[in-house]
């Protein structure tokens, strides 16, 4: 789909994607004054349905992301649901999809502060597939580059400027010949991937790093460490993690909204258990699956439909 082509939602109404733009001087583009969210929606074919995960969870993610930046939302996350569903309604979309709401400060002018400037919310959804092209073994490494400290930049919040960290810690791992990178907290322990929150299965016991470690609270980490609990009885422990605790580990996994569940095969050229999914990871990840595209009933809440209620009755 050409992004000419799509339909998202802008200064309040349904618009064409080019009739959307911003300015060169939006305050949000020139100092990173903005803050998003990424949702995703998985098409059914059998069920002719695209199910929406956790729409809920990351627009009130996106409240308290818009408070720290002295936004507030202008519509609540019933509004934004709502918006939402009708936006790929609107699109027609017939396959997997990525929705990236993002509230900003709109001002165009010179000047880095929070107050007194105004403010806009945007949403786009596009076709998507996955975040990364392996499935099996991501090689990783740790990065020279340390995870933003939360009393530097609010390392709890979605901020479109905080992704500069984790960009420069990307482009040095993949130009070093590696998938993706590990990001050491300020004091030294594993904090997160670039765009992904870490797990470590040692001993049949789930590990990941606590939210003291700046991490990003993920909606799909909080899934997860539901899933291993409820699902597989395994006990999970958070808490601070050393960077040769990786090397030692038995399954190494990452969890978000763009990559789902997946596996990390090395960490700094050393293998990680067979170098491929183990069955902690593959049974998280297939249970994953099925839930996110309404194979599991007792997950339903999970879900909000794009299509059923546009569908008319059969008398």
């Amino acid at each position: 789909m050409e992004l000419n082509d799509l339909i998202v939602y802008a200064r309040g109404a349904f618009r064409r994607y080019d009739d959307a733009r911003v300015g060169l001087l939006t305050h949000g583009l020139n100092y990173g004054t903005g803050c998003f969210e990424g949702i995703r929606g998985y098409w059914n074919e059998e069920d002719q349905e695209l199910y929406l995960l956790h729409l809920r969870e990351h627009y009130d993610r996106l409240a308290i992301s818009a408070k720290i930046l002295l936004m507030a939302l202008p519509h609540t996350t019933d509004e934004l649901i709502d918006i939402t569903v009708e936006l790929c309604a609107r699109n027609g979309f017939k396959h997997n999809v990525y929705i990236r709401p993002v509230a900003f400060k709109s001002a165009e002018d010179i000047g880095v502060r929070l107050h007194g400037v105004s403010e806009a919310l945007t949403i786009v959804a596009v076709p998507y597939e996955g975040y990364f092209a392996a499935a099996e073994g991501l090689r990783t490494c740790v990065s020279s580059w340390r995870r933003a400290e939360d009393t530097i930049a609010p390392a709890r919040a979605k901020i479109t400027g905080n992704y500069v960290n984790s960009a420069l810690a990307k482009s040095d791992a993949q130009r070093s010949g590696f998938d993706e990178a590990i990001l050491l907290s300020h004091d030294g322990h594993v904090s997160e991937g670039s765009a992904e929150n870490i797990f470590l299965v040692k001993g049949g016991v789930l590990y990941t790093p606590d939210p003291a470690q700046n991490i990003l609270e993920g909606v799909t980490r909080r899934c997860v460490i539901s899933l291993a609990q409820r699902e597989l009885g395994m006990t999970v422990v958070e808490r601070a993690i050393d960077r040769s605790e990786l090397y030692g580990a038995d399954e190494i996994f990452f969890t978000g909204t763009a990559v789902g569940i997946v596996p990390v095969g090395s960490v700094d050229h050393r293998q990680v258990g067979s170098g491929a999914r183990g069955p902690v990871t593959r049974s998280l990840a297939e249970m994953y699956d099925r839930i996110v595209n309404g194979r599991e009933p007792a997950y339903r809440g999970w879900l909000t439909p794009t299509y059923e209620a546009q569908r008319v009755p059969v008398a």
